[in-house]
């Protein structure tokens, strides 16, 4: 096993067992078009927290943050986090105002593209809706 993570980064895609997991979001929507309503105040992820969910899948309850695994993570180059860019480049923003996030000043991908990153992240969720072929493309790194 690879030791500790020293990134001083937040992975805003992460998942709740990472190492630092934090909830920042909920989402929200109908499952055909699903939006991170965003939390102004993180929630440490407890195992609480999780059994209340039941059967849920807790990605399709919350986003999470965590500390970013750089190469430990499918999504990492090497340099940078290839989601965060294929993020801008590939779906439409769906904000105009950056969303109030408490994990901007940690955020890889607000440090890798910025604002632009912020202004699609809203419709960025793990559980990605069936019906949503683009999100779906955009998720999977290249091979």
């Amino acid at each position: 096993m690879a030791g500790p993570v020293s990134s001083p980064y937040s992975c805003p895609s992460a998942q709740p067992d990472m190492e630092d997991a934090h909830v920042f979001g909920v989402v929200a929507g109908p499952a055909e078009a699903p939006r991170v309503a965003y939390l102004k105040q993180d929630a440490e992820v407890t195992s609480e927290m999780m059994a209340g969910l039941g059967d849920l899948d807790p990605t399709s309850v919350f986003r999470f943050s965590a500390r970013c695994e750089e190469s430990r993570c499918a999504q990492f180059d090497g340099h940078r986090c290839t989601l965060a860019q294929r993020i801008v480049e590939n779906l439409a923003a769906v904000v105009d105002a950056l969303p109030s996030c408490q994990i901007r000043r940690s955020c890889r991908w607000y440090a890798e593209a910025g604002p632009e990153a912020c202004r699609r992240c809203p419709q960025v969720v793990t559980r990605v809706p069936q019906q949503d072929a683009q999100l779906s493309r955009v998720a999977l790194p290249a091979e």
